[in-house]
């Protein structure tokens, strides 16, 4: 999970917080997500999004990656979903985020469908979602991680 603050009108992601999970090879689930609301009260910051891997897969959103994205965005519409691919030659990480309006975010909200599946393409012919164009990567940030499984 990605945790900031705001400042001067703008998000700074500046803590990754890696909570207890279970997982098999095509899904993960957190555990005890109480505390990661624990972490980010007690540091005064926001959920600004989160962060996974496709180990063996290419750079994308799946089905689960965009409903469980729904959420964070529907929260903060400036949420944002990061994806490493290390296996994928054409792109390692992407940072993403679902369209609005009239786009996925609304028809993911509508989707009473679970686990993998297709999603029909929308009427208006937007993706689903598209590279967030509204994130600026900044190496003088300070950021931190702080892993909850140990």
């Amino acid at each position: 999970m990605l945790a900031g603050k705001i400042s001067q009108g703008a998000f700074f992601v500046t803590l990754l917080v890696v909570p207890k999970q279970e997982g098999t090879a095509n899904s993960c689930n957190t555990l005890n997500e109480e505390e990661i609301f624990e972490v980010q009260d007690k540091h005064e910051l926001f959920s600004l999004g989160w962060i996974h891997t496709h180990p063996t897969q290419t750079c994308f959103m799946s089905s689960i990656d965009v409903h469980t994205h729904c959420a964070y965005q529907t929260m903060l519409p400036e949420a944002i979903a990061v994806v490493m691919a290390p296996t994928d030659p054409r792109r390692k990480c992407g940072v993403f985020q679902l369209t609005s309006p009239n786009g996925g975010l609304q028809a993911v909200q509508r989707c009473a469908q679970r686990g993998f599946h297709a999603h029909p393409p929308l009427r208006n012919g937007k993706p689903y979602y598209d590279d967030a164009s509204h994130v600026m990567l900044d190496e003088r940030c300070k950021f931190a991680c702080m892993d909850l499984r140990s």
